[in-house]
């Protein structure tokens, strides 16, 4: 007789599934950060030669058109969408769409916090998409490309027109360099560094096109903007802050570490790369929850699940037969026994969003090791079933 309880007999050799901050990159190590030029002003020549260096090779990696900016700015992702969102919206109508926790936020910051009357909203539960079909782009549009906490990403950019007379405001921050993101089709895109990189967090990145930088030079919110979203000086951009000039002081070590992720990522052919890592651990799950019967994707639609926050959820029969409370203390029970064997860390769904699993895939993360973890999750589940009470 097969025993139920016995343990796999691989481990992940790295545990870190979490999805922000994410697996440092394979072989990293401290002693590669050596050459930060620690304890100097990052106005002096190192840290400026630092920092254009990060955005020079962000342009290259993730494959940014010339005549957009990059800038390195303070307070992650978050950061990064709140100066867009503070500096350029209020000029026209704005569609905010959502269909997770992130995306309810920026709803909240423009509806509650900017006070915007001519904003629209279009809303979808977990695991879904809005109607993209619905977005007017004589509007702004702000969306993120991929649910962090739901697992569900666009498909592609055909959604979003070329002559649009709004500006799209795209949240990538679990997308960028794992997804193929039209930077034609896209004027502002944010993300941070700590997401599929596995940098240090705290440091966003803002990418502004063209005509994301005209709207900045010749509108002026009517609200008062923080002295950290100051984005223009006289009615002009500071191109400073694109070359390497940051707003605030940022940390040298965690920089280095962008240049340790981003030289890695160059090494393994750039973008292509990297996406190539994070469909191969996508198809591992994918593969796994085809033959399993306890457990399913978030995202309904197999054209938006994502390849790097990949989010489950158990529909075990008699798991699906407990109250909520009970499916959501489950689920934590699968990823607590697993914490515990030091297998996988941090793989809990969000908080905001349906009880479940969320695994993060990303390039950082060795296809081993999420084949590793399948078998573990397998063995979790066994165990936690067995102990409900139906089970005795």
């Amino acid at each position: 007789m097969t025993d139920l309880t016995a343990k796999p007999d691989v481990r992940p050799a790295n545990p870190n599934f979490s999805s922000g901050p994410c697996a440092k990159r394979p072989g990293w190590a401290l002693e590669n950060l050596g050459d930060a030029p620690l304890g100097r002003s990052h106005r002096a020549k190192p840290g400026k030669a630092k920092l254009a260096e990060a955005i020079e090779l962000t342009r290259k990696v993730l494959q940014v058109p010339e005549n957009y900016r990059i800038g390195i700015v303070p307070a992650s992702d978050t950061g990064a969408v709140e100066m867009a969102l503070w500096s350029l919206l209020g000029a026209r109508g704005a569609d905010m769409l959502a269909w997770e926790s992130f995306g309810s936020g920026w709803v909240t910051d423009v509806i509650k916090q900017l006070k915007l009357d001519n904003a629209r909203v279009l809303e979808a539960p977990y695991g879904e998409l809005p109607d993209l079909s619905q977005v007017d782009f004589s509007n702004d549009v702000v969306f993120t490309w991929n649910g962090t906490t739901s697992g569900v990403r666009v498909p592609d950019g055909a959604w979003i027109p070329a002559d649009r007379e709004g500006l799209t405001i795209c949240d990538a921050t679990s997308a960028a360099f794992a997804q193929d993101l039209p930077f034609d089709k896209l004027d502002v895109v944010t993300f941070s560094w700590q997401k599929v990189l596995g940098g240090e967090a705290a440091h966003g990145v803002l990418i502004l096109s063209p005509r994301a930088v005209e709207r900045l030079e010749s509108y002026s919110p009517a609200w008062p903007l923080p002295k950290i979203f100051r984005l223009t000086k006289g009615g002009k951009l500071i191109e400073g802050v694109f070359k390497g000039e940051t707003i605030n002081t940022p940390s040298m070590l965690c920089v280095e570490d962008y240049l340790d992720a981003l030289k890695w990522a160059d090494g393994l052919g750039g973008l292509s790369g990297l996406r190539a890592r994070a469909d191969a651990n996508l198809k591992v799950l994918a593969d796994w929850v085809e033959k399993s019967d306890w457990v399913d994707f978030l995202a309904k639609d197999p054209a938006t699940r994502s390849n790097t926050s990949v989010c489950l959820k158990v529909t075990d029969p008699g798991v699906q037969a407990l109250g909520a409370a009970e499916q959501a203390a489950f689920a934590k029970s699968i990823a607590g026994a697993l914490d515990v064997e030091g297998v996988a860390y941090d793989i809990g769904a969000y908080r905001d969003a349906p009880s479940g699993l969320r695994i993060w895939a990303g390039a950082t993360i060795e296809t081993a090791d999420l084949e590793a973890l399948t078998l573990w999750l397998d063995w979790a589940f066994r165990g936690e079933k067995l102990k409900l009470p139906q089970a005795a």
